[in-house]
């Protein structure tokens, strides 16, 4: 197995990236969710392959990505699936808004516990929906979805429940009994369970296992929408892949009708960097967590050693976050910026008192992050 050096300096500002270039030169940009490491050399390999051919015209699903797709969910995920339920979608975005548009109620409501990624909060609106929106709350020092108030906002208008597991921005990977519990709560109240699993193969912590809500039992697996991607796990999210998992014929009929004209098919770079990544890239992956567990360790370290500042220890995802609310000031994300730092406050996801970290990076940018975080609070705390 050759080694892969993560700590590989890679300049890509000025190379049109939504991450590197928003922020001036000298600020760090540790917002967005992609990595900022090489892909593996297979997905290279793959995507040259296509170059040097010449030609680029309308894509196919390769068969052979749909087997692979289905062998890796029976054996990584414990999800015995078939071909014929898998729709494809050029990103989870589209997959968040078809799934929201396919409830034929008009005036139908969206539950979901925030805070939550923000298209979670888009894909109600922007589809003409209601959102519901239930916080969080805690449990034995961890973020759990508040089921009693859950129960107390569910009426008859509320279709939908999103779920996005492992979470993002708060980290949890949430376990067989918690998973137990919504999918009871979405079949008592006949609620489609659509559940975003994009980051399930980025793990913090090896003692945890990720569960797709729908393997649990055949009645929420037949009332379900599994997305699912390559995207974030092999640092592959600028091509645009990923796949809709739906058993129940009708629901998956109407998912594809609202889909069909407004999300086009993944091109056939997508195609075969999924493919390469889901059947060639495990040693390059193993490499990866290794490497995002000891970053993860590292800020996790840091973070609680600067007075105001907070961290818990995550399940899953390479997005730390952090509590400020004991730093003094409302506008700490704006401080940070100035200072060199680019986050994301919890304003984005519906939430507030928190900035999302992603740690994703060099370690060596990590390093020079905590200097200017801790330098950002020593200023507030010292005016």
């Amino acid at each position: 197995m050759d080694l892969i050096d993560f700590d590989k300096k890679i300049d890509r500002t000025n190379t049109n990236s939504y991450k590197w270039d928003k922020y001036p030169e000298g600020v760090l940009p540790l917002w967005v969710a992609d990595m900022d490491f090489e892909v593996a050399a297979p997905i290279k390999k793959a995507l040259a392959g296509i170059v040097d051919f010449g030609v680029i015209g309308y894509a196919r699903i390769p068969e052979q990505l749909e087997e692979v797709f289905v062998k890796r969910m029976a054996e990584k995920h414990n999800w015995i699936i078939e071909k014929e339920w898998l729709v494809w979608l050029p990103g989870m975005i589209p997959g968040l808004l078809t799934a929201a548009g396919c409830i034929s109620d008009h005036q139908a409501s969206i539950m979901t516990s925030t805070p939550v990624y923000r298209p979670f909060l888009d894909a109600a609106s922007g589809k003409n929906r209601t959102l519901v929106d239930v916080p969080f709350t805690r449990k034995n020092d961890k973020w759990v979805m508040d089921f009693d108030l859950m129960e107390k906002k569910c009426g008859p208008e509320v279709k939908m429940y999103m779920l996005c597991n492992p979470h993002n921005p708060n980290g949890r990977v949430f376990s067989t009994e918690e998973l137990n519990q919504l999918s009871d709560f979405c079949i008592k109240h006949n609620l489609i369970l659509c559940s975003d699993e994009i980051h399930c193969d980025l793990l913090m912590d090896s003692n945890q296992k990720h569960i797709s809500v729908a393997s649990l039992n055949k009645d929420i697996e037949n009332q379900s929408i599994t997305l699912l991607s390559p995207s974030k796990t092999f640092n592959i999210a600028g091509l645009g892949c990923t796949v809709a998992v739906i058993p129940n014929d009708d629901l998956r009929k109407k998912f594809s009708a609202f889909r069909y004209g407004i999300a086009p098919m993944p091109t056939d770079f997508a195609n075969l960097a999924a493919l390469a990544a889901y059947s060639e890239a495990e040693d390059w992956h193993s490499q990866l967590i290794d490497y995002l567990q000891k970053n993860h360790e590292f800020i996790l370290e840091e973070i609680n050693k600067i007075d105001g500042l907070s961290m818990e220890p995550l399940e899953g995802t390479y997005l730390a976050w952090i509590n400020y609310e004991n730093v003094g000031t409302d506008n700490f994300v704006e401080l940070l910026e100035k200072n060199g730092v680019g986050v994301q406050d919890a304003t984005v996801f519906g939430g507030k008192g928190f900035f999302r970290l992603n740690f994703a990076t060099q370690k060596v940018n990590l390093v020079e992050a905590i200097k200017r975080i801790r330098k950002t609070v020593n200023e507030v705390k010292n005016a």
